[in-house]
């Protein structure tokens, strides 16, 4: 099977799909990679955003893949989700992002379940965890829909204070 006809069947099954250097750059250039299309009427992460998340992945990515995912739906990219530090010990910790204009509509939540079932198939992940704003009640109803349980809080240099969260896999 093709790479092109991988992620054609890939797009067509799941959410979210391995992003790769290739579609950062796309994306980085306002198009979207092959096999999908951009959302329309709001950009998915300001490029600023998008240039960290391609070096972070870039980082991660020398040693473990996969490390970013589009979230797609019926092949229009909504949202992105990655880890956002090398994992340790077993444990990966993510990081999501939807288009503003498709909010509210489930689609991270579905991902991240998703995202979850990924790492539940993969040997080298025993926890996923994530942080979320304290203010940011829809990604912390996200991550309660997937089984994630609140272990504390800490203050973000960037953020400020953010809940900490938790899910096992193994």
């Amino acid at each position: 099977m093709t790479r092109q006809s991988w992620r054609m069947s890939n797009v067509e099954k799941n959410m979210i799909i391995e992003l790769t250097a290739y579609d950062f750059a796309a994306l980085l250039n306002g198009a979207a990679p092959a096999d999908t299309r951009l959302v329309s009427d709001s950009a998915i992460a300001p490029p600023e955003v998008l240039q960290m998340l391609a070096r972070i992945a870039a980082e991660i990515g020398a040693d473990f893949t996969p490390s970013a995912w589009l979230i797609v739906e019926d092949g229009e990219i909504v949202g992105l989700c990655s880890l956002i530090r090398a994992p340790e010990n077993g444990e990966i910790h993510i990081g999501y992002g939807i288009a503003p204009s498709r909010e509210r509509r489930g689609y991270v939540t579905r991902a991240i379940g998703e995202l979850l079932e990924w790492a539940r198939r993969d040997p080298r992940v025993t926890l996923v965890s994530a942080d979320t704003g304290v203010e940011n009640i829809a990604s912390q109803r996200v991550l309660e829909r997937n089984g994630f349980i609140r272990i504390g809080q800490r203050i973000d240099p960037e953020d400020g204070r953010v809940i900490c969260w938790q899910a096992s896999v193994d």
